[in-house]
């Protein structure tokens, strides 16, 4: 069974940084995409960003782009998400969740991910 562990959540200040890390254990497997998505409380899961594995194509939410970044380090099977800029609406629960499945477009779709970690939090608050 593959298993995802998220790391590096925290509390920080507004404006301050973060950087997220979803490591991949276990029976090892073809993964087409991972993403971030994250949780509020009261509020469905949504979309952050995501990554094509092989080809390093990276997508993100409107709310997110120019201020965080995903990136991947195959040898390690390890994705991160660099957070700068935070701000107070960016606290929630943070997963990192994957997928075997291909997709000509690329899949935004929390439903669309098979295998997920347990969620790291992240708290921006002065």
């Amino acid at each position: 069974q593959v298993r995802l562990v998220e790391s590096g959540g925290g509390l920080v200040q507004p404006g301050g940084s973060l950087r997220l890390s979803c490591a991949a254990s276990g029976r090892t497997f073809t993964t087409y995409s991972m993403v971030w998505i994250r949780q509020s409380p009261g509020k469905e899961r949504e979309f952050v960003a995501g990554i094509r594995w092989f080809s390093g194509s990276t997508y993100y939410a409107d709310s997110v782009k120019g201020r965080f970044t995903i990136s991947r380090d195959n040898a390690k099977n390890t994705m991160y998400l660099q957070m700068d800029s935070l701000r107070a609406e960016d606290t929630a629960l943070y997963y990192c969740a994957a997928t075997g499945r291909q997709s000509v477009t690329f899949n935004r779709s929390p439903s669309g991910y098979d295998i997920w970690g347990q969620g790291t939090q992240v708290t921006v608050s002065s």
